[in-house]
């Protein structure tokens, strides 16, 4: 599974603080070691001010030893699971130095208990690949009910999962984890062992017992799973970790004397320590969810009125997925969610909208058969065990009150009916994270297809924006309120915080009319833009990759990179600690593991066993010319090379599929008819508070496509360039494209490129008619030769060459001959090139 951008950074933040924090629990033990355990440090908060220099909250765990503990927040929709299997590996590689163990995952709520449970059970799910590819293939998942021994910890990665109510000591349904139980008694002393019940409650003095201190055989531990869990120091995965800060669930867990404590949430509570902060916006550019929202207000007295326009939209969406399916082979199956006032046998009473109601209006008035139509309520659940995105299931519509609030994920999801009273509060706020999320977490490029649709019964505009945006804040996308757009003939209020800027008046008659090229490959009888992955990264032959200068890396006992610090106290109270002395000598801390190194380029060779493969012959090179106990002392050195040597290689072999794409004629650099085409937009969107650009003097910019351009899109030198442009009088127009939203094109590396830059020559100002449009990337001067800045240039090499051989009116479009030429462009020199630029021929 490739990780998205924004995933790929949460990991490397989260790396990048375990370090850290192993770096600083070493120091710990040393502190210890030398004056005592009165003398422990805090550090948890040392590694946080280390490297994320935040405030950060500090806590304990049971035994009064400080505790790890941070919170990544992440938007419905961003992949949680995910990154929570990711992030267990990194603790075990890099802060706990193992692969065995204890996992205590903590969920809410039976729909997200079951559907974890489901997942990571499953061995052909991603989520469980990478536990496995974590554990060398040794996971293990069970609950609460199940028996484990020691030796299954210590030969295997062992995932508990327990609901939070379990772990709530006041819950006195759920107090069996506290109790006796005989199926744990491997992990303590008998009964009879006076010796060994004292000195583990030495140990761990918050484990649970009988007897006292002063009867015959003495305070015995209780052999039950909470004890278990309190001697194991599990890591714990708290899932929806906002909803576990009540007193008692926080001293509960902290109880369990965990390692570690790493809480998923999209909407943290105050008291949590976010390590990272993902915004909507990110999963928005990494086509994660359906946006924009499209909310359409019936004023209709009648529900019926708005069902059947949610049925028509429906339908509507179901035939655009026709086509999809014809151009790609991949199937959706559009369902719209609907919410009604009752649910019950006993509450049909006519006063209000039952889902009954619903139902037979569907089946015997719309036609509808009934096995389209489902009803999900505490009593009754059609979608149990039914796997919603399978060809085969029927299912298209499925009532409900508040069965799918939490945790329930369908990607085929598009259309929300709100038939509730207007004054119900949780209406639109617990339901709309519900259908947001993009099947195949990567659009269609069917714009119907690529966003969301929320039809409404009786509702004030503005209170359904209003719940709506509580709702996005709700799912953590409160950023992504300037998404929604109400298609209500009722006259609405614009959402708070956005407007909309038209097109300058001088240049309307561009609006929609300036397209710009980007490569596409042919399929089926249209052409369609290229996928860094289905068309480039798939045709990768990993046999023509050339790993042997890897052979004969230099390898020694002595590391010349990394050293070990030798500390004890220091006399100076501010300091602690002092440094004593260093070391480059250091002791391999890992294992020859095969699996483990493979694991590592999973994100840039997707096939395990390709890398496996790969990393078998390489390593048996390298230990033909070393010593295995060299090679296990340089192992995270000789890792790091691997991964770069092997993302090398990848640019390379991609570099010469895409040429040779190119050269069959199978590749091109088109300007697309529908769908795919890109072309400068007509309006933008801008918050209220944003500020304008101006000119150096603070006059309104001129030449700008729009009138109004956010100055919080541009750095200094991005400044300077604007400025330089309004400047000249051979421009007509320019435009600030944005990173992640805008024009970019697909080259042969994984990012697409977005240029900085867009304007056009002045053939007659007055006609509004220019000849050539340029697309333009600017540079720092230190980045002026960098491998990024040469990808580009050579990129932008093969936009300029096929430019030039390409008559755009060949595909019927109303869009007269433009020379369109692409430039890199450095800070040193962008003068005199946007000067060159404008007398090119």
């Amino acid at each position: 599974m490739e990780l998205k951008e924004y995933q790929q950074r949460t990991l490397k933040e989260i790396r990048g603080y375990l370090e850290s924090l192993y770096k600083w629990s070493v120091k710990n033990q040393q502190v210890i070691k030398a004056a005592g355990s009165d003398a422990t440090l805090d550090f948890p908060l040392k590694a946080w001010a280390e490297t994320v220099k935040t405030s950060y909250r500090s806590r304990q765990n049971g035994l009064g030893h400080y505790l790890p503990n941070f919170c990544l927040k992440i938007p419905t929709g961003g992949g949680k699971t995910l990154l929570a299997v990711k992030t267990i590996d990194i603790i075990n590689t890099v802060y706990r130095k193992k692969q065995t163990g204890l996992v205590l995952w903590v969920v809410p709520s039976n729909q997200i208990y079951n559907q974890t449970l489901k997942s990571l059970r499953n061995r052909e799910h991603p989520y469980r690949q990478h536990l496995d590819i974590a554990s060398g293939g040794r996971t293990s998942i069970i609950e609460k009910m199940d028996r484990f021994t020691p030796l299954d910890i210590k030969e295997n990665l062992v995932i508990l999962l327990l609901m939070l109510p379990s772990a709530s000591r006041q819950n006195k349904e759920t107090l069996k984890v506290f109790k006796d139980n005989g199926g744990f008694q491997n992990f303590f002393p008998s009964e009879d062992d006076v010796e060994g019940n004292k000195k583990l409650l030495e140990a761990f003095p918050n484990l649970d017992t009988f007897g006292k201190d002063n009867s015959f055989f003495g305070r015995q531990v209780k052999t039950s799973l909470g004890n278990t869990l309190r001697i194991l120091s599990p890591i714990i995965i708290l899932d929806e970790g906002h909803k576990a800060y009540s007193d008692t669930a926080q001293k509960t867990l902290r109880g369990f004397n965990p390692s570690i404590i790493i809480e998923l949430s999209a909407t943290p509570n105050k008291e949590s320590n976010i390590l990272v902060d993902i915004k909507g916006v990110e999963l928005a550019r990494e086509e994660m969810i359906k946006l924009d929202l499209h909310v359409i207000n019936k004023a209709s007295l009648d529900w019926k009125d708005t069902m059947l326009a949610s049925i028509e939209k429906r339908n509507l969406l179901e035939e655009k997925t026709k086509d999809y399916l014809g151009f790609t082979g991949e199937y959706i199956r559009p369902i719209c969610l609907i919410q009604v006032e009752r649910t019950g046998k006993d509450q049909r009473s006519g006063r209000f909208i039952h889902a009954e109601d619903v139902f037979d209006y569907l089946e015997k008035v719309c036609g509808i058969p009934k096995e389209q139509i489902a009803i999900k309520t505490s009593e009754k659940d059609d979608i149990e065990g039914i796997n919603l995105l399978s060809p085969s299931c029927p299912i298209r519509y499925i009532i409900t009150k508040q069965a799918l609030q939490e945790g329930w994920d369908c990607s085929f999801a598009y259309v929300l009916t709100i038939l509730t009273n207007p004054s119900s509060k949780n209406n639109l706020t617990q339901l709309v994270g519900r259908i947001l999320r993009q099947p195949f977490a990567r659009k269609t490029k069917i714009q119907d297809l690529d966003e969301s649709y929320v039809v409404c019964f009786q509702q004030k505009s503005t209170l359904v924006l209003k719940s709506i945006k509580e709702g996005f804040e709700d799912e953590g996308l409160g950023d992504l309120t300037g998404m929604i757009i109400s298609d209500s003939s009722e006259s609405g209020t614009p959402l708070e915080g956005d407007r909309i800027v038209n097109i300058r008046d001088d240049f309307k008659k561009l609006a929609g009319q300036i397209f710009l090229p980007v490569f596409v490959l042919k399929d089926f009888k249209t052409w369609r833009k290229v996928s860094y992955e289905s068309d480039i990264v798939s045709l990768i032959d990993w046999d023509k990759a050339d790993f042997s200068p890897l052979y004969k890396l230099p390898l020694s006992y002595i590391e010349d990179r990394d050293i070990e610090i030798a500390v004890g106290l220091s006399d100076d109270d501010d300091e602690v600690i002092q440094k004593h002395g260093t070391r480059k000598l250091k002791e391999g801390g890992l294992t020859l593991d095969l699996v483990f190194i493979t694991r590592h380029l999973t994100d840039i060779i997707p096939n395990p066993w390709v890398s496996f493969e790969i990393v078998q012959k390489i390593f048996k090179e390298i230990i033909k010319r070393n010593d295995a106990k060299k090679v296990i002392n340089n192992l995270v050195f000789l890792i790091e090379e691997l991964r770069k040597h092997a993302e090398s290689e990848k640019d390379r072999l991609s570099q010469e599929i895409f040429i040779n794409l190119i050269a069959k004629k199978e590749m091109r650099f088109l300007i697309l008819r529908e769908s795919g085409d890109y072309r400068l937009p007509s309006k933008i969107k801008v918050k209220r508070s944003s500020k304008t650009l101006t000119q150096k003097d603070g006059q309104p910019l001129q030449y700008s496509l729009f009138d109004f351009v956010p100055e919080e899109n541009f750095n200094d030198a991005e400044k300077d360039v604007a400025w330089y442009l309004e400047d000249q009088e051979r421009l007509l127009w320019w435009y600030r494209n944005i990173s992640r939203q805008d024009y970019s094109i697909q080259g042969w590396k994984r990012h697409k490129v977005y240029p900085d830059f867009i304007f056009s020559d002045v053939r007659n100002r007055e006609k509004v008619e220019y000849d050539k449009v340029f697309v333009v990337e600017t540079k720092g001067i230190h980045l002026k030769n960098n491998d990024d800045s040469n990808y580009k240039k050579d990129l932008f090499a093969w936009c300029n060459k096929l430019a030039e051989e390409k008559s755009w009116t060949e595909l019927g479009l109303s869009f007269p001959e433009k020379k369109i030429i692409f430039e890199v462009i450095s800070e040193d020199e962008w003068q005199k090139k946007i000067n060159q630029i404008f007398l090119a021929k």
